[in-house]
């Protein structure tokens, strides 16, 4: 089975970056796509970004185009959401997700991920 755990989160001031982890266990991530999501309390979870496989192709959502990428290392079972010019907007819960497989017309929908980790909390301050 597998087990995701998000890392990375924290309090972080307008315009500052962060770097946010999803570790895996149980089973390689390289079986995978990959999604991160973001979910502010009373809201629905929002797409945030997607990865393949392979990591070869990522996709982000409009709201953080230019700002967030999205990487995988299947070797070390790890991906990351490298997060720069962080805006108060972005304050949520971000959490990881794993599905067997997703077209681009797809990934955006939470329902068709499988496997979820905790969330980590990131803060942007103005």
């Amino acid at each position: 089975q597998l087990h995701l755990v998000e890392s990375g989160g924290g309090l972080v001031q307008a315009g500052g970056s962060l770097r946010l982890s999803c570790a895996a266990s149980g089973r390689s991530i390289s079986r995978y796509y990959l999604g991160w999501f973001r979910q502010v309390p009373g809201q629905e979870r929002e797409f945030v970004a997607a990865i393949s496989w392979s990591g070869g192709r990522s996709f982000v959502a409009d709201t953080v185009k230019g700002r967030f990428t999205f990487s995988k290392e299947n070797a070390k079972n790890t991906a990351w959401l490298q997060m720069n010019n962080l805006k108060p907007e972005d304050t949520a819960r971000y959490y990881c997700a794993a599905a067997d497989a997703l077209l681009e017309s797809t990934m955006r929908f939470a329902r068709n991920y499988h496997s979820w980790g905790q969330g980590t909390q990131v803060t942007v301050s103005s």
